[in-house]
Parts: structure tokens; sequence; C-alpha cells
């Protein structure tokens, strides 16, 4: 399985961390060791002080693909899903600064939270999704996948012209603004629409 995230697909995500906005998605990738297990908490690592959550909208591709044309993407996945992808904000800094790979602020261990999928025939439209993130019960992020500057097919056919697709892969799709710290003892909760998709605490 390879998880491939896709950054700075939301506008007013770009502004907040002051970032230029591309002219292409932009892609970068996360092991599987990067999936936090399935009922595990969160562990702040050791080398941040500055862990920033980012949720976002998945999609799961269900069968192998290659130079996909945006138009027949809609049929490589049938399933939406939400997560959260970890991000050591002071270490992508420094990485960003050097011109550098961002690898160990958003791939280490633990920084990818891979929450529940719904069948992506119970929306009207992919491109009209609303999806949420409270920490201790308080909305931090929300988001709708109609403000993308891509969207999930155009996502997809751009990928597979570098990466072949495989079954079981997962797509992070961007995330919206509001992107915040985390802390010990935060409780951070996942929506789709009105539907809980994940749960998780930090520590």
């Amino acid at each position: 399985m390879k998880i491939i995230c896709i950054g700075r697909n939301y506008v007013n995500h770009i502004a907040e961390l002051n970032n230029e906005r591309p002219d292409e998605p932009v892609i970068f990738l996360k092991p599987d060791t990067a999936v936090i297990p399935n009922k595990s908490p969160f562990v702040i690592p050791d080398f941040s002080n500055e862990i920033h959550h980012e949720v976002e909208i998945l999609v799961k591709i269900n069968k192998v693909g290659k130079y996909i044309d945006a138009k027949f993407a809609h049929k490589y996945y049938d399933e939406i899903g939400l997560g959260i992808d970890f991000t050591a904000r002071d270490v992508q800094n420094k990485l960003k600064d050097k011109g550098l790979p961002w690898e160990k602020a958003k791939g280490f261990d633990g920084s990818a939270m891979i929450g529940a999928f719904l069948p992506k025939n119970n929306f009207i439209s992919v491109e009209n999704i609303t999806f949420e993130l409270t920490n201790n019960g308080k909305t931090v992020q929300k988001g709708n996948t109609s403000h993308m500057l891509w969207k999930i097919d155009e996502i997809i056919a751009h990928i597979s012209q570098y990466f072949t697709l495989k079954k079981g892969d997962i797509i992070f799709t961007g995330t919206p603004e509001g992107v915040a710290k985390v802390a010990p003892n935060d409780i951070l909760e996942g929506f789709i629409e009105d539907k809980k998709l994940l749960r998780l605490h930090i520590k």
C-alpha cells in the first residue's frame, strides 16, 4: 500500500502558511509505517515541538491504473474516507528553508491517521463533500471538496502519470485552513457530513 498525499490544494490553507500557489498538484509520499495502528493513540514525537493536524478527504484505489485519463478516473475508486496528515511544522520549515525534501516532517512513524471509509455512491457528487475536524469538541477545521484547486479525478489522473496506482493505495487529497498544533490529552474527531469517521487521542 502506498500513501500518496497532495499538498497546497486549498487556497485558504496556502495563504495561512504563506506558501506559493502551485501550478500543478504538489505530491509527497508517506511510508506504510506512518499509519497509526487501529485504536492506538497519536504519540507526539520527541523531535518536534510543533505537530500540526491536517484533516483530509481520502480516496482508496480499487484497481491498478497507469496514465489514467481524468474522464475515466472515477472508475478507479469507490470509497471516500477521512484522515489526518500529521506534520512536524518546525521540522518542515527548516527543511523548506534549505530546499530539502519534507519526508522527515511528513512521513515519520504515526504521521497518518486513516479513519473509516464510506461508499462513494453515498454522495450525490464527490465534488461537494463537507468535512470537519474537532479538537476537544470544538471545530478547528472545516472544508468542502468544492474548494479544491484540483478535484479528485484530476488528482488521480495526475498522480498516475508518475506512479502506478494499485488496489489499496490511499490518496490524501489536501487540507483546508485551520491547521494547528496538537497537545497531550487532545481528542480529535473527524466527520464527513454528519458521520463521525475517526477519533484519536493525543499523547
